[in-house]
Parts: C-alpha cells; structure tokens; sequence
C-alpha cells in the first residue's frame, strides 16, 4: 500500500501533466499527526484560472480551457477559451475578438511563439 505523501506526489504529477499547478497541494497536518492510515489530503487554493483549467481537464476537454494553441488553418495563436457546439473557442493572445475552431484544427503553439506574442502585447501598452 503506497503512503499519502506517495499518493499525493502522484497526484501532483499527473496534475502537472495536465498543465495545472497546485501550490499548496499537501498532507493534511492535523490528520497526519492522528496516525491514522490514510490522512486526508489538502487541495489547497487555487486563483480562478486553475480552478477553471481543472474542471476542463475533468471534464475531458481536449484542448483544456488555458491552453495556448494554434489554428492550423491560418497559423493563428490563441488561448482556449472554451467549448461550445463541438468547436473550441479562441482567443488571440494579444486580446480581441474570440473566433471558433474546429478540434481537429487545433495544435500546440511553440513556446517561443506564445512568449513573442505576451512581449508584443506588452510593448503595445
């Protein structure tokens, strides 16, 4: 049988797999003083983005809500806003108008085009 603290560096890592971090993801202190066997696991907080990115994944939204990605069709970056009707709903990195995209059209956007785009949408200010 695997320890709590075993269980919950699993949960953290399949978590970081899905792209969600929890920071304050733990043993529960209280319960673990109690020697019980199975202690219970703090989720801790998390600000509305992770919150949302999480239920996306449970839900099995695939890109999940968060993600940057790129529409094959006209090689425009976008982050996930959502799922309506069988599309995924973008948005341009830089803001602006959301557009949908089929799911088949959707891929991951390279890291470096992401940062290129949060950059120009800062100089912009």
């Amino acid at each position: 049988m695997r320890s709590t603290e075993e269980i919950v560096e699993s949960l953290r890592a399949a978590l970081t797999s899905a792209g969600i971090v929890l920071p304050s993801l733990t043993v529960d202190p209280v319960t673990a003083a109690t020697g019980e066997p199975f202690a219970l696991v703090d989720l801790g907080r998390c600000n509305i983005r992770t919150a949302e990115r999480l239920a996306s994944v449970l839900r099995g939204e695939r890109p999940p809500v968060g993600t940057h990605v790129r529409d094959a069709r006209d090689g425009r970056l976008g982050e996930v806003m959502g799922h309506v009707g069988g599309a995924v709903q973008l948005r341009p990195l830089g803001g602006g108008r959301e557009w949908d995209c089929p799911p088949e059209s959707v891929g991951p956007a390279p890291p470096e085009e992401v940062l290129r785009a949060r950059v120009r949408k800062l100089n912009r200010r």
